[in-house]
């Protein structure tokens, strides 16, 4: 030990260690490290590996606003970690490092969370212990990690509900509300690469957390340098209940409200052929059964139905990318269905492909998914008079402010409230908690437990109304009993979609460019650049500060008219409330198009939101010949400002 951490000083010394490197390194070292980590230590000491010891130590993995993220898996697996040989391949342990998720970090997030809501718990004089739901996806260690969280919160002092196996993000932010819950964490990385994962916490209303909570808590979790805790006397200890079929028929019981009109969906579901896939996920659980319940012809890729962490046949498990529908379009095609239904690890996003109107398979973006649910939507409750002349000022959409105007568009000309938030379903989900505080008392108590049949007729009497909403990166909801994006859910209500345009005798794509017609042409382009490690996250820093401090005075030709800095001004919704500060920028250029540019919160990536659109004459529709000049004048449009984009980025980086 003592030689080791000689050889850190020295390394330091030379150079070869950031400084912040070799302090974690001295203080993992001085914590009497477990022996693999102590291994995989001297192992990369010895291999002379300093880009992997920095990249895993330069910092202690930061507890944010969304929990943890990180690799759990290094660049270099050492012969420690590997361990004796387990099941799929997976390492014996996890990723050696403070900047890593591996139990050091799982351990010091549950400590600090269990503390917070403990004191939480007291300070608003509720009875007995907080409770705390646990669930995880099928990632690499997501197991291990969902059964230590549930250990340390209960050892501190809170009741634990532990799902038995994988279960979906938006399951556990319904179980969190249903089983009254002061919080929930799921283990998942989402859709990153299969080197990752992730600790991701909700708050009692079932969103994520935001503030005043997000800050206490991470300053909780932040000030704890150890995984070594002292567990509270047997008495004042936690109980850990695990959660089977039971919790699930909960959570279908109430997905199978979202279905608006199930003789429709049951005359032209059956005639509908739908291919789904969980891309070796924790879809399948919730989503089969539904699919099968309401009558859908529904089949899936056997192949990607097993749980497998390292997403073997697919180079990402992201529902945003075609290649990770390729084998879902191939089986559609060859068995003629219409509908491909993809979600990701943890199935909070949806992706899908659908049959054109050339009998071709075709990607929809997320923007196009989200905007055909909430068409569909906002027609058929208008439809059943649930929206009405009276009420609509008192419904709404909800998006974000990076997600196509196309849906406001859909709202504004039906009477219906838009309301924008910043990037993150949490902020969706604090637009729901706020509308459900707004209703009377005697509502709110048993609020989540009423029928939602009910709590729609209290929403449009005595607050608002949550049509549907979404984000462009491939998350949605449709109703409030979940306060996270939902890909369950999501899959439900767009074959619903899909249905009623069976029912019509036209493809989706013929319905999508009903709703450009009417609404006119809305497009999106999105990039990104990815910087990894220590030397990335520098330039990603760059980069958010160059465009702050000196944003462009023209892009592509045109000159930009506004420049909208989130970190820095104070912008306000449509409803009157402050949006929070963020580091985004939003860069509107004369001739209509505009940029969005933002650091990734989840991932080593800056952000490019590319808009461009084409309105009909006032009171007019597009023809058939209007919509294609149309969509070729604004994709070009968009082509050529992300190749600027690019070169820009370049330029600033120097």
């Amino acid at each position: 030990m003592k030689t080791l951490l000689s050889d850190i000083q020295q390394a330091a010394r030379d150079g070869a260690l950031l400084s912040s490197s070799a302090q974690n390194l001295q203080n993992t070292l001085e914590n009497n490290p477990a022996p693999n980590v102590l291994a995989s230590i001297q192992e990369l000491f010895d291999a002379k590996a300093w880009p992997e010891l920095n990249d895993r130590f330069f910092k202690t993995l930061a507890f944010g606003t969304g929990g943890l993220r990180g690799r759990t898996i290094g660049k270099t697996i050492t012969k420690a970690e590997r361990g004796t040989p387990q099941a799929l391949d997976r390492p014996e342990f996890s990723c050696a490092g403070t900047n890593a998720m591996n139990a050091f970090n799982v351990s010091r997030a549950s400590e600090g969370l269990a503390t917070y809501i403990r004191e939480f718990h007291h300070q608003q004089g509720l009875p007995g212990r907080p409770r705390l739901v646990v669930a995880h996806d099928t990632r690499h260690f997501s197991k291990d990690f969902a059964q230590l969280t549930a250990k340390v919160a209960a050892e501190n002092g809170v009741d634990v509900f532990l799902f038995e196996g994988p279960r979906s993000t938006p399951q556990l932010s319904f179980t969190v509300r249903q089983q009254n819950a002061q919080a929930g964490v799921v283990i998942t990385a989402s859709h990153n690469p299969p080197h990752d994962n992730g600790y991701k916490v909700y708050f009692n209303q079932g969103a994520q957390v935001v503030e005043p909570h997000a800050s206490a808590i991470i300053a909780k979790v932040n000030a704890l340098h150890s995984d070594v805790y002292t567990p509270l006397p047997p008495q004042e200890q936690g109980t850990v209940t695990v959660l089977s079929h039971e919790a699930d028929k909960a959570y279908q019981e109430r997905l199978e409200t979202l279905v608006l009109d199930p003789q429709m969906v049951k005359k032209a579901g059956t005639s509908l052929r739908i291919v789904f896939t969980s891309i070796h996920g924790t879809g399948g659980t919730i989503i089969l059964p539904m699919l099968k319940h309401f009558g859908f012809n529904c089949t899936t890729v056997s192949e990607q139905e097993i749980a497998d962490g390292r997403f073997p046949t697919v180079k990402s498990p992201n529902p945003e990318n075609a290649e990770a529908l390729a084998m879902a379009i191939q089986k559609a095609k060859t068995e003629g269905a219409d509908l491909v239904i993809a979600t990701d690890p943890d199935c909070d996003r949806m992706g899908v492909a659908v049959r054109n109107r050339a009998g071709e398979m075709e990607l929809l973006t997320g923007n196009q998914i989200g905007s055909l649910m909430a068409y569909y939507r906002v027609q058929k409750f208008k439809e059943q008079g649930v929206i009405t002349s009276e009420n609509a000022s008192r419904c709404v959409l909800i998006k974000t402010f990076v997600t196509t105007d196309l849906q406001k568009a859909i709202a504004e000309q039906n009477g219906l409230r838009c309301v924008e938030t910043l990037t993150g379903f949490k902020y969706i989900g604090a637009k729901l908690g706020k509308y459900e505080a707004a209703l009377p008392q005697e509502i709110r108590e048993g609020y989540r437990l009423r029928p939602e049949s009910e709590t729609r007729e209290a929403r449009l009497k005595h607050s608002s109304f949550y049509v549907c909403g979404g984000e462009e990166s491939y998350g949605y909801s449709a109703a409030d009993f979940v306060r996270d994006k939902d890909g369950n859910g999501a899959a439900i209500v767009f074959s619903e979609v899909a249905a009623y345009a069976k029912s019509r005798g036209i493809s989706l794509t013929e319905l999508l460019d009903e709703v450009y017609s009417k609404h006119g042409f809305y497009w999106e382009q999105n990039g990104s650049l990815t910087f990894e490690g220590a030397q990335g996250a520098a330039q990603i820093q760059r980069l958010v500060e160059s465009y702050a401090a000196k944003p462009p005075s023209t892009a592509d030709g045109s000159s930009v008219s506004a420049v909208l800095n989130y970190a820095t001004s104070d912008f306000h919704d449509v409803e009157g409330d402050l949006i929070p500060k963020e580091n985004m920028l939003i860069i509107e250029l004369s001739d209509g198009r505009r940029i969005a540019v933002r650091p990734s919160g989840t991932e080593p990536k800056i952000k490019f939101y590319l808009f461009g659109r084409a309105l009909p004459e006032s009171g007019t529709l597009f023809s058939s010949d209007q919509l294609q000049a149309a969509k070729k004048s604004v994709q070009s449009a968009l082509t050529t400002l992300w190749s600027w984009v690019q070169k820009d980025t370049q330029e600033r980086l120097g």
